[in-house]
């Protein structure tokens, strides 16, 4: 009799533990309908704001995806990239990475003023910068993707963690990329397709100035080109504007690993992909097939939006994205 009594209350206690376990689980998981019924008119309220953003100005498009690629590569898509300096942290957006190149951040004041007005204190600054990575991406000519929900924001953010290494610079070399990808659970394909989204925006003359003037794997007319507004002279021409896909700059497109496979990659870290690497055979099948690209960059940026996110009781839903509650 003691005995069965002990092993109905061990069943009990296992029970328990199981439903511990699913509850903890589920809420580390995002899912595309998070918001469904605590704010259902979300996906509405941020296309509209980034639609007339990027029918503004194209290279927001760009800037927004951006945003969601450093911010997720920082501690996770946590939203801490647009956290400003305050007394008692420096946040991201000094960081070599990012200052005087990062941008957004109005659009995504924007969006989180008119999120809060239809649903007020529910929807993340992280997840809104993950939708309105999407969007970008759609209204550009690109694939669409269902954005996993489900983020909170963190409370502090770091300039030491984003200046680490972890998000690549444009002088990387390919076995960096590999690394710094395979280190947030990215592989080398991910990699490869994530960096086509180099098929829009623009770079500024200082990042690719050693790759027109210095490097032999590039196309003479290209790097002529590219020279005529990038002198090279140091601090002369430092922020003039190229865009990364000479061929179709404002569209989402194919036309970046074209470019690769006939050596016009902007920046070092483009033409590393297709350089007599591991990379080259991907690189050549992207340029031969759209779709692939498409479908497979979907699949990667749902991949990315999860990389280490904030969910149940961690973090918190920022007011304002600018800063801690």
């Amino acid at each position: 009799m003691a005995s069965s009594s002990f092993s109905s209350s061990s069943m009990l206690a296992f029970v328990l533990f199981l439903l511990v376990l699913l509850v903890g689980s589920s809420s580390a998981h995002l899912s595309t309908n998070f918001y469904y019924k605590t704010c259902p008119k979300l996906f509405t309220t941020v296309k509209s704001v980034v639609h007339s953003a990027v029918a503004k100005e194209k290279r927001m498009g760009a800037s927004l995806l951006r945003l969601h690629f450093h911010d997720c590569f920082v501690n996770g898509c946590d939203g801490s990239i647009l956290l400003d300096d305050t007394s008692s942290f420096t946040g991201e957006k000094t960081a070599r990475p990012n200052v005087g190149s990062i941008r957004g951040f109005n659009v995504i004041d924007d969006i989180k003023s008119k999120v809060e007005a239809a649903c007020p204190g529910v929807v993340s600054c992280a997840d809104i910068v993950a939708i309105a990575a999407r969007d970008s991406t759609v209204i550009l000519g690109g694939p669409s993707w269902d954005v996993k929900l489900g983020r909170r924001d963190s409370k502090t953010a770091s300039l030491s963690a984003a200046n680490s290494g972890v998000i690549p610079p444009p002088t990387s070399t390919l076995s960096n990329l590999i690394n710094r990808f395979q280190a947030k659970g990215l592989s080398a394909k991910d990699m490869v397709v994530l960096s086509g989204s180099h098929t829009i925006g623009q770079a500024r003359c200082v990042v690719f100035r050693s790759r027109i003037y210095n490097e032999t794997n590039i196309d003479a007319s290209f790097a002529k080109t590219r020279q005529g507004r990038c002198p090279i002279k140091v601090g002369s021409g430092d922020n003039n504007l190229a865009p990364l896909d000479l061929q179709t700059p404002t569209f989402f497109d194919n036309h970046y690993y074209i470019n690769l496979v006939n050596k016009k990659g902007l920046l070092h870290s483009d033409q590393v992909l297709f350089n007599g690497g591991s990379t080259d055979s991907l690189v050549e099948k992207y340029s031969k097939n759209l779709h692939a690209f498409d479908s497979d960059f979907a699949s990667a940026m749902i991949k990315m939006g999860d990389i280490s996110p904030l969910t149940g009781s961690n973090g918190e839903i920022r007011k304002n994205c600018r800063k801690p509650n």
